[in-house]
């Protein structure tokens, strides 16, 4: 019984000729046909058409002067609200990060009474509205008309809640809820082992918070806070209720006088939209420090895009000519 195998003859390899041919017969360049998408064509031109009426709309509104709106951008009435409406923003958010950690600490601790506490605390200011809050902390005096804290100070609360206080505590107090909610997420991000590695090391449990928990989670918390900051800016003008005079206070009082609401209103938006796109590229650079340990390539800044933007037209104009 044999068995049958396949064998190559010993003389199969092709001539050095056919395969010097072969190497030099070179393969046709593939012709790629882009697809036209005509569909996105007739979107961009529907959508340009409308942007086009409503931006010629408001500029031939016969009632709205344009002339204004220029003159009282730089006013320095507007100027001071904007100046208060950055600051009120910037000490509200302080507050509220400072005691969001803390919350958030207390939240993950494991006793009930602390975990319990910081459950209420954000359950409250999350569920009732920033504009409700203000209110309460600007008719506090009707429930108490002393603020009497012993030997360490006393004085009537309508002195004490003026409108700059209750603008800060009404944001700040309410900031720190959503604040609470995100260092918590960033905290829980970080693996456990790390935890029981720096307790193993001798590491104290605020230690471990502070040289390892903390800056692991920044990668986390950093984004969303930049967020919140900017809707800070934003939700700042419903301190208008509390008489604090910001920027939408500032120019609805020039509004009111100068028969131009509207126009002041654009003044408004205006400078809301400065404050807002300025703190988006601090937002953007400070996401790209914190991601330097989690990323192998950071994102490009606006320079480095303008430059290899700038590269590749200069290349195809090489390839052109």
């Amino acid at each position: 019984m044999t068995d049958k195998f396949d064998k190559e003859p010993a003389d199969s390899t092709p001539p050095a000729s056919t395969v010097s041919k072969e190497a030099s017969v070179r393969p046709e360049a593939i012709k790629a046909i882009p697809v036209r998408h005509y569909g996105r064509y007739v979107s961009a031109v529907v959508v340009l058409a409308l942007v086009g009426l409503l931006v010629n709309a408001f500029a031939t509104a016969e009632k709205i002067q344009w002339n204004a709106v220029g003159d009282k951008l730089f006013d320095s009435t507007v100027l001071a609200g904007a100046g208060r409406t950055l600051l009120i923003s910037v000490l509200a958010m302080i507050l509220g990060v400072v005691l969001g950690v803390i919350l958030a600490v207390m939240r993950l601790s494991k006793n009930p009474v602390t975990s319990w506490v910081a459950w209420v605390y954000i359950w409250f200011f999350r569920g009732t509205p920033v504009y409700v809050q203000l209110l309460l902390w600007f008719n506090l005096a009707l429930i108490f008309p002393m603020l009497n804290l012993g030997p360490i100070y006393k004085d009537e609360m309508t002195d004490v809640m003026t409108p700059f206080m209750c603008a800060l505590l009404g944001l700040g107090l309410n900031e720190a809820a959503y604040m609470a909610e995100i260092c918590r997420a960033g905290l829980m991000a970080v693996d456990e082992g790390q935890t029981e590695a720096s307790h193993a090391l001798g590491m104290s449990h605020g230690k471990t918070l502070r040289r390892i928990v903390i800056p692991q989670a920044m990668r986390v918390i950093v984004p969303p806070t930049g967020n919140e900051f900017i809707n800070m800016l934003k939700t700042s003008s419903l301190v208008y209720a509390v008489t604090y005079n910001e920027l939408l206070r500032a120019t609805s009082t020039i509004g009111s006088t100068s028969y131009a609401v509207m126009e002041m209103l654009f003044v408004a938006s205006i400078w809301y939209l400065v404050m807002t796109s300025v703190f988006s590229v601090f937002q953007y650079y400070l996401e790209r420090y914190y991601a330097r340990g989690s990323s192998r390539s950071l994102p490009p800044t606006v320079f480095q895009k303008v430059k290899a933007n700038m590269l590749g037209l200069g290349s195809e104009r090489g390839k052109a000519a």
